[in-house]
């Protein structure tokens, strides 16, 4: 019988029976994805397609703080040596992996296909390759325009932070503790300086940086430089008890003045999310100090 001619309550129960088989007119499938990389775990949660399997999760969520993953995430294991034979369970479309993590392809790719993306190449602009990172994601996903709104509302998000600045800023000094004597110190080719660049701010690092934006270097080479110190959280374990007692640490000028800076934590190595969960926290900082 047509459906012009059935009665009108079995055509509605017709249509939603329908709706509830295929889904409504125009869903998209969520991706089953996998990646072992906190940079593209980060970016695909901002994407608005989580991955159904992430490296350490615990760990993620201790250095990377935002966006948080979803409670049904799985947890692979370590990052240099994920559980294959949960993967193997989730069965995944694609595992997901950066270049640091190409040499476990050939073990990954007997559970499915291996997707690279690459990101941090010292040839490159950081912030560029942020912005193609996001694209590559968003094509291979299918949400083109997700990633194309992400991509404009961080710049949009970068530019009114700009505007909320204070006049004056002090050249910025950022550090991440290793030990209670080394630090990580950012500069070139991270994404710490593509932000500093976005907000017009001074990075008082000028010195080299490997591909990953940051020297290693000890306290007493903080000493020569005139910057406001800048602390990326997390502390190793005892690190913050042991500085407590630092005479170098004690003296230096940031330290000695009470102008240092604690940020919680944001994912050093990460894309357009950690971006700009740094550029939030670090302008919400100097718009609180006293000499704005």
């Amino acid at each position: 019988m047509p459906l012009s001619f059935l009665p009108l309550r079995r055509l509605l129960g017709l249509l939603a029976w329908l709706w509830l088989a295929v889904g409504p007119a125009g869903a998209d499938e969520s991706a089953n994805l996998a990646t072992l990389d906190w940079t593209l775990a980060e970016t695909l949660v901002a994407l608005g397609e989580p991955p159904e399997a992430v490296a350490q999760v615990g760990d993620y969520h201790s250095w990377v703080g935002a966006p948080r993953l979803p409670d049904r995430v799985v947890d692979l294991g370590l990052r240099t040596q994920p559980n294959v034979e949960l993967l193997a369970d989730i069965a995944p479309e694609r595992t997901l992996l950066t270049p640091m993590f190409t040499y476990l392809a050939p073990r990954l790719s007997r559970v499915g296909a291996v997707d690279v993306r690459e990101i941090y190449t010292p040839e490159g602009d950081t912030w560029q390759q942020m912005l193609a990172l996001t694209r590559e994601l968003g094509d291979s996903i299918g949400r083109p325009a997700s990633a194309e709104r992400l991509v404009a509302s961080t710049e949009a998000r970068l530019a009114t932070l700009k505007s909320r600045l204070p006049q004056t800023t002090p050249p910025l000094l950022i550090i991440q503790f290793m030990d209670d004597r080394h630090v990580r110190v950012f500069g070139e080719h991270g994404l710490f300086q593509a932000v500093l660049d976005r907000l017009g701010l001074e990075n008082a690092w000028q010195g080299k940086t490997n591909s990953w934006g940051f020297s290693l270097v000890g306290l007493e080479a903080l000493l020569e430089l005139e910057a406001r110190l800048v602390v990326v959280e997390p502390y190793p374990v005892g690190v913050e008890e042991k500085l407590a007692d630092s005479a170098l640490w004690q003296f230096h000028p940031s330290v000695r003045e009470g102008t240092l800076i604690t940020l919680p934590p944001v994912w050093s190595f990460g894309a357009l999310p950690s971006a700009s969960r740094f550029a939030d926290l670090l302008v919400d900082a100097l718009s609180r100090s006293p000499e704005a």
